[in-house]
């Protein structure tokens, strides 16, 4: 499992990564793209605890996601299952477990500023830290799709699920769009990949 792991996480983590993982009744599967999540812990019927994280996710972001997870398995040793997945013990815990990671043999010095930040109150998702989410998906490799910031106002795009919207104003943080189909509005995380369609009928 440790070893396999090498190939996801940056170099210089491995070792630390290797010491929070140095527990008998804890696995970590790597599995194909998931739309809805990069990573989840659960605990298992048989006592032991699992988590899986995308392997679509770069080098950054899949630390990130692995220490996330940790995050929850450390936090139901110490406290149980009766508190909030993402409340108060749980971001104690994982910004204390990601302290040893920021540093420049880990990640890019562009990025320590901003995960220095994230960490001040780490959220559920990185993703809803747009600012932090932009710079690590300029690790990502290009996949065709455009941030729905990018989007032209009225124009269509369209999601991973291949429904189709209308890109509407910007509300204070987010972005209205129509769904055609349905005409239900809805609204978007700026850093939300979409893919541009330019004509209608080209579809």
């Amino acid at each position: 499992m440790l070893d396999s792991l090498q190939d996801f996480i940056p170099e210089a983590s491995y070792d630390q990564v290797k010491a929070l993982l140095s527990h008998d009744n804890l696995v970590v599967k790597v599995k194909q793209e998931r739309k809805t999540r990069h990573g989840d812990y659960r605990r298992l019927p048989n006592g032991k605890h699992q988590i899986t994280i995308n392997s679509n996710l770069n080098p950054y972001r899949f630390l990130i996601t692995l220490i996330h997870e940790i995050a929850h398995f450390e936090t139901y040793k110490s406290y149980g299952k009766l508190i909030k997945p993402h409340g108060s013990e749980w971001k104690s815990v994982f910004q204390h477990l990601m302290l040893g990671f920021l540093r420049p043999e880990v990640f890019p010095s562009d990025v320590l500023p901003l995960l220095a930040s994230h960490f001040k109150n780490p959220k559920a998702s990185s993703d809803s830290d747009t600012v932090l989410s932009l710079k690590l998906k300029q690790f990502d490799p290009p996949n065709g799709k455009i941030f729905i910031f990018d989007v032209p106002t009225g124009a269509t795009f369209r999601l991973h699920n291949g429904k189709l919207f209308r890109k509407g104003s910007k509300r204070r943080t987010r972005f209205e769009a129509t769904e055609l189909a349905s005409g239900r509005l809805y609204v978007f995380n700026p850093n939300a990949e979409v893919e541009l369609v330019k004509e209608l009928d080209d579809i």
